[in-house]
């Protein structure tokens, strides 16, 4: 009984310890936030931190040009990276000039892809004409 008390209070030291850990690097983010960080609030919103007040403990962030709106210091959760520009990325594009001197098209779509329309009618009209027509014979039959 003794060793399972004993195994219970370390695994809850250990849990509680990462825990205090994590929270103390989170309010140190929150303590050195600087104008021109990327940053996302606890709800979700991403924007760019354009002020900081000290003494009100509230941090401006802008979303998009033109709409700032404040939030409190402890509404941030975590810094966002900006994601950085792969040099695979950049041996996989073709100029264009290389695709015409070789005789191809810059398409990306094979030959043999199948074309989906972007509305319904083009669809096969004989399926919706026999149930327009079942429907006209009901109500015919119903009156």
């Amino acid at each position: 009984m003794f060793i399972l008390v004993a195994i219970l209070l370390v695994a809850m030291f250990f849990m509680s310890s990462r825990t205090r850990k994590q929270q103390r690097a989170a309010a140190e983010f929150r303590n050195n936030l600087t104008v021109g960080t990327k940053v996302m609030t606890a709800s979700g919103m991403i924007g760019t931190v354009v002020d900081v007040d000290e003494s009100a403990d509230q941090v401006t962030i802008e979303s998009v040009p033109g709409s700032q709106t404040t939030w409190l210091r402890a509404a941030i959760s975590k810094q966002i990276e900006e994601p950085v520009a792969d040099d695979a990325d950049d041996e996989n594009t073709t100029d264009e000039s290389d695709v015409t001197a070789k005789g191809e098209t810059g398409s990306t779509i094979s030959p043999d892809a199948t074309d989906v329309p972007d509305d319904l009618s083009s669809l096969d009209t004989a399926q919706r004409e026999y149930r327009d027509q079942q429907r006209r014979d009901a109500d015919a039959d119903g009156k």
